[in-house]
This record gives structure tokens, C-alpha cells and sequence, in this order.
């Protein structure tokens, strides 16, 4: 994604979207999808799906977006479920070669489901420095896996 593009996707994180979001919801221009349903599909798979600290929303947001763009690109629904398995599988593999996990709480190091680790969270500037660099290496990734926008 170019660098514009990704400032604008961060800008978005920072109004208030959860990761998942902000990943699905940069694409809705260039895949033609509605953002409005995005952003509600999105909702509940920030912080790890729910705040549960699962896998990065960062992630979640990203294996939506290949999703729509597999479905855009073939008619038959097994074509595009081969297809989607294969990109999230690689999506997955440079993302972990990037941030050694795609799990939430390894990668924050606290629990969000707390206050006190909320509240590490925020002092730490984590959201800033660890979930900003997990959107970054997301938008970078898919970009690497679709190559033909």
C-alpha cells in the first residue's frame, strides 16, 4: 500500500477503529465493497476478536480482505476457497516471519480485559508503536499477495 494510503489507514485506527476494521475498511475501494457492512462486520474481531487476545485483529481484518478479493476474482466457491486457504497461509506465515506470532496477547504483552493491563496498554504507547506496526506489516502483506490491484 502505498505510503499515503497507509497514513490514511492509521489515521483511521487512531478516529477510533478497532484493527480489524481499519485493515477490512482500507480496501473497500479498491474490492468494491460496502464499508458501512465492513465496519459492521469488522466490529467484533478488534483485540484479538472481542478483546479476547486472540489472533491480531490486524490479521483477522487481513483474512477478510482476502476473502473478498478471492470471491471478487472467481465464480466457483470452491476455487475461491482454495484460493482465500492459500493466501491466509501465506498471509500467516510472513506475518509470524514479521512479528514471531499473530497473537494478540504475545504481542501487547499485557491483557486488555483488564484495567491495569488497558491501562499498561495506553502508558505504553502499545497500541501506537505494536498495533499500528501489526496494521502496517498487514496492509504491506496483502499488497504483496495481490498483486493485481
Amino acid at each position: 500500500m502505498k505510503k499515503n494510503a497507509e497514513e490514511k489507514t492509521i489515521e483511521l485506527f487512531r478516529s477510533g477503529l478497532n484493527c480489524a476494521q481499519t485493515v477490512l475498511t482500507s480496501y473497500s475501494d479498491k474490492l468494491d465493497f460496502d464499508n458501512n457492512l465492513a465496519m459492521s462486520i469488522a466490529c467484533g474481531f478488534g483485540g484479538g476478536m472481542g478483546r479476547l487476545q486472540e489472533t491480531c485483529g490486524a490479521v483477522t481484518g487481513a483474512y477478510m480482505v482476502l476473502g473478498v478479493y478471492n470471491c471478487k476474482k472467481f465464480a466457483d466457491n470452491k476455487e475461491r476457497k482454495e484460493s482465500t486457504y492459500a493466501m491466509v497461509q501465506k498471509f500467516n506465515n510472513k506475518f509470524k516471519e514479521i512479528n514471531g506470532t499473530t497473537e494478540c496477547i504475545v504481542l501487547l504483552k499485557c491483557d486488555l480485559k483488564t484495567e491495569e493491563g488497558h491501562r499498561y496498554a495506553v502508558q505504553n504507547k502499545l497500541f501506537e508503536t505494536v498495533c499500528e506496526k501489526c496494521i502496517s506489516d498487514s496492509l504491506g502483506i496483502i499488497d504483496q499477495l495481490i498483486t493485481t490491484l
